[in-house]
């Protein structure tokens, strides 16, 4: 959906009744989430701490959301996500509050506000909305990410990729990877936590020997294509988006089974300050609407109820993702300790 499209639609009094047919079905079809027509207007102003994502997406939606209430005004503060994380706890400790909301695109930030009691209870009605597994009691994911395996089908079939991250160093394909990369970085300290600390920092010297350094993991994915390496490390986002760019791409996904390979992150947002005006706030996010087209335009994946999945990607209860609390993912340095003592960093 073009960004026009959609903050014309989501401004108007019903969006079904103003896109094409075949969308307005595919719309229909999502029964489990709430419609923006099923939410309270907003009224009053708040200021939203942003992290930096998805290539302006995140602002369509903001937009959006505010052309559709007038009498809302909504201040953004732009920045890292992480950086912008450190900038609340700081703002906090000097007795200063000037973040309402905070939408971060890694859910490790979250962890590291809500670790310092920062974050507001939500109500249970807004957080039954989301998908088991993804139900917190101080903060609600908006989308979720899936760490996975692009590789060249042109060099390999599914079928010869280890489903296990651990076995990987010892597969003999080439790899790679993004180690500087912030999902990256999660990715190991879901490992670091699943795995222990010294089988993480094998792993890490193993691939340090045989993996290619990519700036980004699009970077990654793009190197898979043009067959430069085997297979990489990656977001399941970036591959689909390039497949759709084109059809034609030599890349498909692989998933490993039940550890960090295959870890479902997620973008986002907690209150900051009390009221019904940020969780209404929230609320807008978790609408059918704005699922939907982050589904369809950023490729993510929708957390709420009866949303489709983006095109290309298999439904979550199809993939075996670890268990895992995802705010325990602020557990950042030790990781980065770790990294650098390897000499992966």
């Amino acid at each position: 959906m073009q960004r026009r499209t959609f903050i014309q639609a989501l401004a108007g009094a019903s969006l079904l009744g103003s896109l094409p047919l075949a969308a307005s079905r595919a719309l229909a079809a999502t029964a489990g989430a709430l419609s923006v027509d099923d939410l309270p207007p907003l009224k009053g102003e708040l200021t939203l701490y942003l992290g930096r994502g998805e290539g302006g997406l995140y602002e369509n939606v903001l937009q959006a959301i505010q052309k559709r209430n007038p009498d809302f005004t909504l201040n953004i503060r732009r920045g890292v996500t992480a950086a912008l994380a450190n900038t609340i706890v700081a703002e906090a400790k000097a007795g200063v509050r000037r973040a309402d909301v905070f939408w971060a695109v890694d859910s490790g930030a979250i962890g590291l506000v809500n670790d310092a009691g920062l974050a507001r209870k939500l109500p249970a009605d807004l957080t039954g909305q989301l998908k088991e597994g993804f139900r917190y009691d101080n903060w609600s994911p908006v989308t979720g990410r899936i760490r996975t395996l692009p590789y060249n089908t042109g060099k390999l079939s599914a079928d010869q990729i280890p489903d296990s991250v651990m076995a990987l160093p010892d597969s003999g394909l080439s790899i790679g990877w993004a180690p500087a990369y912030a999902s990256f970085q999660s990715f190991v300290t879901a490992m670091r936590l699943l795995e222990g600390e010294k089988a993480t920092g094998e792993w890490l010297k193993a691939m340090n020997k045989r993996g290619k350094n990519y700036a980004g993991e699009l970077g990654v994915v793009m190197a898979v294509e043009r067959g430069e390496v085997d297979v990489g490390f990656a977001n399941h986002y970036y591959t689909l988006r390039l497949k759709a760019g084109k059809p034609d791409a030599k890349v498909d996904l692989a998933f490993t089974k039940n550890d960090a390979g295959c870890l479902v992150n997620a973008s986002g947002i907690l209150a900051l300050s009390e009221g019904e005006l940020p969780v209404n706030f929230i609320r807008y996010l978790l609408t059918r609407e704005v699922q939907s087209y982050l589904a369809s335009e950023a490729y993510e994946i929708p957390l709420v109820g009866g949303v489709a999945p983006p095109e290309g990607l298999p439904s979550l209860a199809t993939i075996s993702p670890p268990k895992m609390d995802l705010t325990r993912l602020a557990d950042l340095r030790p990781t980065l300790d770790l990294m650098r003592s390897v000499g992966v960093l």
